[in-house]
């Protein structure tokens, strides 16, 4: 499908989407699965349901790769340091480009990162917070350049993929105040601010959020390499802030329903053929986490 027709495409999904009746039994349909999902959501351990109990209450929680628990963490984080080095080597950027990202084929090459993302205590997780069977969205592996440019998700925003999105950020170095830190404004505040700025989709710069509150409610998400942030990106106002010393490395993972309010939003950078690569030694039950 050519990008004139895929705009077209988009346009009428998004007319149809905003319709009071489709949103109506959108709506019927959506809670009907999750009732029916209720009793089949997998047990968590002590440690993953008090992180579910914080990123329910605040919109975000914090830990790192070791408390976290998950067996393939240390392999990542080498690999991870291996790419990050590759993509700093990069200096050929236009000066208006505020992120660099790794290559499909360089996910591909180090495939246990995306992996890592499909790791079933990590899945179970991720199910008991949507309340929904996961689809597995993808990973971006970024290098957020130290040039204070505030563009694109350096702007505050709220993702609209779904009714409720997931993301896990885990840092690849040490990030402070001054470094690109992940912010967000907390979950009882961001209703509030959607209303004053009769916010509906889209980017609001940080003078306009400053003239609606004070950037003292700002929650800036620091910490050392193998910081780990999950993230109700759904319903919290949240952006990078713009790095001023060194750049950012980050690895972000995204996570929707099956049941995607907006099935145009796909957001994973692999084709099918290459997913099918790094899914052939996948359970089932992880194949349906990518192919739903």
């Amino acid at each position: 499908m050519n990008k004139i027709l895929l705009k077209i495409r988009k346009r009428i999904l998004r007319a149809i989407d905003k319709h009071q009746l489709t949103k109506y039994q959108a709506n019927y349909f959506y809670q009907k699965s999750l009732k029916k999902h209720l009793l089949s959501l997998p047990t968590l351990p002590p440690y993953h349901s008090n992180l579910l109990r914080i990123i329910n209450k605040e919109g975000v929680a914090i830990t790192t790769l070791d408390k976290l628990g998950i067996t393939s963490s240390s392999d990542i984080f080498t690999s991870a340091q291996s790419l990050m080095f590759k993509i700093s080597q990069n200096t050929s950027y236009d000066p208006n480009q505020f992120v660099i990202h790794a290559t499909p084929q360089q996910i591909i090459e180090y495939q246990e990162i995306f992996l890592w993302g499909l790791d079933q205590d990590l899945l179970n997780l991720i199910e008991n917070f949507l309340g929904l069977p996961v689809a597995y969205q993808g990973i971006y592996f970024r290098r957020d350049i130290a040039n204070q440019l505030e563009i694109g998700s350096r702007l505050w925003h709220i993702d609209q993929e779904d009714r409720k999105v997931l993301k896990i950020i885990i840092y690849l170095n040490d990030v402070n105040e001054d470094n690109g830190p992940f912010q967000y404004i907390p979950k009882y505040l961001t209703s509030e601010i959607e209303q004053s700025l009769q916010y509906r989709t889209g980017y609001v710069r940080d003078n306009v959020m400053q003239g609606v509150t004070s950037s003292e409610v700002y929650k800036s998400c620091t910490g050392i390499a193998k910081t780990v942030i999950i993230a109700d990106t759904s319903s919290i106002f949240h952006r990078g802030k713009p790095p001023i010393n060194t750049d950012r490395f980050t690895i972000f993972y995204d996570y929707t329903s099956r049941r995607h309010k907006q099935a145009f939003h796909g957001t994973s950078i692999l084709a099918y053929s290459d997913l099918h690569i790094l899914s052939k030694n996948l359970s089932e039950k992880q194949k349906r986490c990518i192919f739903w």
